[in-house]
């Protein structure tokens, strides 16, 4: 009997600080990064608990008129006539602490028209990876973003 109380005890004590515990919260990459191909910076910013991005910056920011440059190959005709920039190009990254990544959003690719499932991982210091697939990542390909400028915390 008193080695059952014993091991109860310890039970409950190992429960209790487990519960006591938190995780740490997520190192959110707010601000700007630039792609690894260096034609143009997106800024990552919180949209609710979740994290969204935009284009804020492009190497070639004009067509030929002079112009500003318009999402020609949205699949939507409705779409194709608005801006590049400040276009959401990354949405619903929600934080999984298993993985230390966001995942399960979205990311849209201007240059094709077309959207793709995605996370975006840690990759080293002022370095992201940002990975694009269609049903498994694994079957996708991944870019390297750096960042360019951070955003403080609560400045978002």
């Amino acid at each position: 009997m008193k080695y059952t109380l014993l091991l109860v005890l310890f039970i409950a004590a190992l429960f209790r600080s487990a519960s006591a515990q938190t995780a740490a919260p997520p190192v959110v990459p707010l601000g700007v990064w630039a792609d690894d191909t260096g034609d143009s910076h997106i800024e990552l910013y919180r949209c609710g608990e979740e994290l969204c991005g935009r284009l804020v910056w492009l190497r070639q920011p004009t067509d030929a008129n002079g112009k500003p440059r318009l999402d020609e190959h949205h699949p939507e005709p409705n779409q194709k006539t608005r801006p590049l920039l400040n276009l959401t190009v990354l949405e619903r990254l929600t934080y999984n602490p298993s993985n230390d990544r966001w995942e399960d959003g979205k990311i849209y690719d201007p240059e094709n028209g077309r959207t793709y499932s995605c996370y975006v991982a840690p990759a080293g210091k002022d370095r992201l990876e940002v990975k694009g697939y269609i049903g498994f990542s694994m079957m996708g390909k991944s870019h390297y973003w750096q960042r360019v400028k951070a955003t403080k915390p609560g400045a978002e």
